[in-house]
This record gives structure tokens, C-alpha cells and sequence, in this order.
């Protein structure tokens, strides 16, 4: 072979390997371009997906907050419910006090009064009578009589 032959064939192979190498490189960046392209897109779908997580989160943590001032009502309604309770229940038993001091008040006078003769049972009766009847006035002490002439609290026995 010629030397002209061998640096036709040298200069060949340089030119196909610069080819093959050019080539190479191209492709190489095409790749490197779609991968960034994915991952762009990753990138973009992860954005999208952190904002609807962050969304549901703020909801999720509205809800919370909703439940809590709920709870928190209802705790106060509980509690102002059980001091209502509690005020009813004292009123019960200053009514009960009062009512003992009532009869006891009652007694004491039939034992002064010398023109009672009735007993305490019957004045008891005609007291829960008259209370029964809505009757807030002075009860009508036994033995008088009533304006239409009849005996208070009705016939003897």
C-alpha cells in the first residue's frame, strides 16, 4: 500500500470516529433533554401535589378547628347546664327549708291559738289543698267559716 493509500485510510477513520463522536454527543444530549424534560414535568406534578396537599391540610385543619370550638360549646353548654342543675337543686332545698319553717310556724300558732281545735294533719291538708289550688293567699284557719257560709276545708270527720 501507498503511504497516500494508508493516510486516506487514517484520515477515513479519523473523519468516522470525529462522525461517530459527534454522533454520540448528539445523542447524549438529546437524552440529556428529555430527561430534563421529565424532570420538569416531575418537578411540575410535585408542585401541583404539594398545593393540593397544603389545600386539604387547611381544610382538614379548619375542620379541626370547627370540631374544637364544638367540643369547646359544648363542654360550656355541660358545664352551664350542670351549675343550672346545681342552682335548681339549692332552690329545692331552700323551698323544702322554707316549707318546713311554714308548718313549723303553722304548729306554733295551733298550739297559741285557743280557738283551733283541728289537728295538725287536717291543717296540713288544707294547707297542701289550698298550695295544690294555686292559692298563695293566707290559708283560711280551720273551724272559720267561708264567705258562702260553710266550713273551711270542708266537712269534719
Amino acid at each position: 500500500m501507498s503511504t497516500g493509500a494508508i493516510v486516506a485510510i487514517a484520515v477515513g477513520a479519523v473523519i468516522v470516529l470525529a462522525i461517530i463522536l459527534i454522533l454520540g454527543r448528539m445523542a447524549r444530549g438529546r437524552r440529556l433533554e428529555r430527561r430534563r424534560g421529565q424532570a420538569r414535568e416531575l418537578r411540575q406534578e410535585a408542585t401541583a401535589r404539594a398545593q393540593d396537599a397544603e389545600q386539604v391540610r387547611a381544610s382538614a385543619d379548619e375542620a379541626t378547628a370547627r370540631a374544637e370550638r364544638r367540643e369547646a360549646e359544648a363542654d360550656e353548654q355541660a358545664a352551664k347546664a350542670r351549675s343550672e342543675s346545681v342552682e335548681a337543686e339549692r332552690e329545692g332545698e331552700h323551698a323544702a327549708q322554707e316549707i318546713l319553717a311554714a308548718r313549723t310556724r303553722h304548729d306554733r300558732a295551733r298550739e297559741i291559738d285557743p280557738d283551733t281545735p283541728d289537728s295538725a294533719e287536717r291543717e296540713a291538708a288544707d294547707l297542701d289543698a289550698q298550695r295544690a289550688n294555686g292559692g298563695d293567699g293566707e290559708a283560711t284557719p280551720a273551724g272559720a267559716e267561708m264567705p258562702d257560709g260553710s266550713p273551711a276545708g270542708g266537712a269534719r270527720g
